[in-house]
């Protein structure tokens, strides 16, 4: 197999769109992508409608401190630069999706649909439609032309630093423009930082955006609150016995430990945690640990990395973008993707995203709709 530096056609420079955040990683991708003799163009995403001045710490994105850190870094670089307005965009198929999401009573992954509706649908299509060949990311992860010549997608090469899982959506066509410049070195992040010092970018030292880029004080809870307004309801144990109240069944995700503010203890005296979510009566079912332990699940929407899997198979799956991996084996039945864990896992919630992996290539991607468990919950 050859690296993802020949994912596209290697004999002459590409055009290529890189996508600056305003971080370290990608004014890093573009730099390299331009020093390898590529026809660079820089392009800063505008995702939110009322940008404001200032990021709070490492807390959120699409600021106008980060369209100019983004601007500093392609003047540096010496490639053009403009900012794209995806802002609508944005909102309906990421924000939007998020909230209804939550509403159902599911756990989503904004990144995830970031990736798949906005920086490799609306900007890939508007950078083809341009005559780019390539969207340029700073993402962690590699595209590997294998001997067939079928581009893959694989892990990066640190595995500390792997996001692959957030790439888990792209398909075939996606794959075939998307350049990963950092994927194929293993470097920790402070050489990453270091290297965009000796390129005298600015943003050699800017912290590291994380959780949710468009809820930028971290008050995951607040925003949907602030969205679907509050709803008191109960929150029962296995027995459906009252233990509480809380003020949203949305405001709460399946395995949660914390903030369930239950009277009297469990009659153990050990920890409970989020069982089940119920949007219909808006109850929230709360018990011990272990009956958190799912064996099996099924997936909807799959999306493959390639050719779609003929067949029972064994993989490995990653089930939340900072997990590790665990055992499987998977079918797509239908339009339906069944999983059984060779190993009960702990903290699987509805809308979130199951990875297939067969060693460190991506397989594809799926959205959990159920989940099987080693002893059921009992509903009200």
């Amino acid at each position: 197999m050859t690296s993802q530096t020949s994912m596209l056609p290697a004999d002459r420079p590409l055009r290529v769109l890189a996508a600056m955040s305003g971080g370290v990683d990608s004014a890093v991708a573009a730099a390299r992508a331009a020093e390898a003799g590529h026809d660079v163009t820089g392009v800063h995403l505008a995702l939110s409608a009322n940008p404001q001045s200032f990021r709070t710490g490492a807390r959120g994105c699409c600021t106008i401190e980060d369209s100019r850190d983004a601007r500093r870094a392609a003047d540096v670089i010496g490639i053009p630069f403009y900012v794209w307005d995806l802002a609508d965009r944005f909102r309906e198929d990421v924000v939007e999706d998020f909230v209804a999401e939550y509403e159902a009573g599911r756990t989503p992954n904004p990144c995830l649909r970031c990736n798949e509706k906005i920086k490799f649908a609306a900007l890939l299509d508007k950078a083809l439609a341009l005559g780019f060949d390539a969207v340029c990311t700073g993402h962690y992860a590699q595209v590997i032309v294998n001997g067939n010549g079928d581009r893959e997608l694989h892990r990066a090469a640190d595995m500390a630093k792997d996001q692959s899982y957030v790439l888990g959506v792209l398909d075939d066509r996606q794959l075939a423009h998307a350049m990963f410049p950092l994927g194929d070195t293993d470097t920790t992040k402070e050489e990453i930082r270091a290297e965009a010092e000796r390129r005298d970018l600015a943003v050699a030292k800017k912290p590291d955006s994380h959780d949710i880029c468009f809820i930028a004080d971290g008050d995951t809870q607040g925003f949907l609150a602030n969205r679907l307004g509050k709803a008191e309801g109960d929150i029962v144990d296995e027995s459906g016995d009252k233990l509480g109240t809380h003020e949203g069944a949305f405001g709460y995700t399946i395995g949660q430990r914390k903030g369930l503010r239950i009277g009297r203890p469990a009659p153990d005296g050990k920890p409970r945690y989020v069982l089940d979510i119920s949007p219909v009566d808006n109850t929230v079912t709360v018990g011990p640990v272990e009956a958190l332990d799912v064996t099996a699940l099924t997936a909807i929407k799959p999306r493959w990395c390639g050719a779609a899997p003929s067949g029972p198979g064994t993989y490995t799956a990653q089930l939340r973008a900072h997990g590790g991996e665990t055992a499987v084996s998977a079918e797509l039945v239908g339009d339906e993707l069944q999983v059984r864990f060779t190993e009960a896992v702990r903290g699987v919630a509805p809308g979130q995203a199951i990875v297939l992996y067969d060693g460190t290539r991506v397989v594809g991607s799926a959205t959990i709709a159920t989940t099987e468990r080693a002893a059921a919950v009992a509903r009200p």
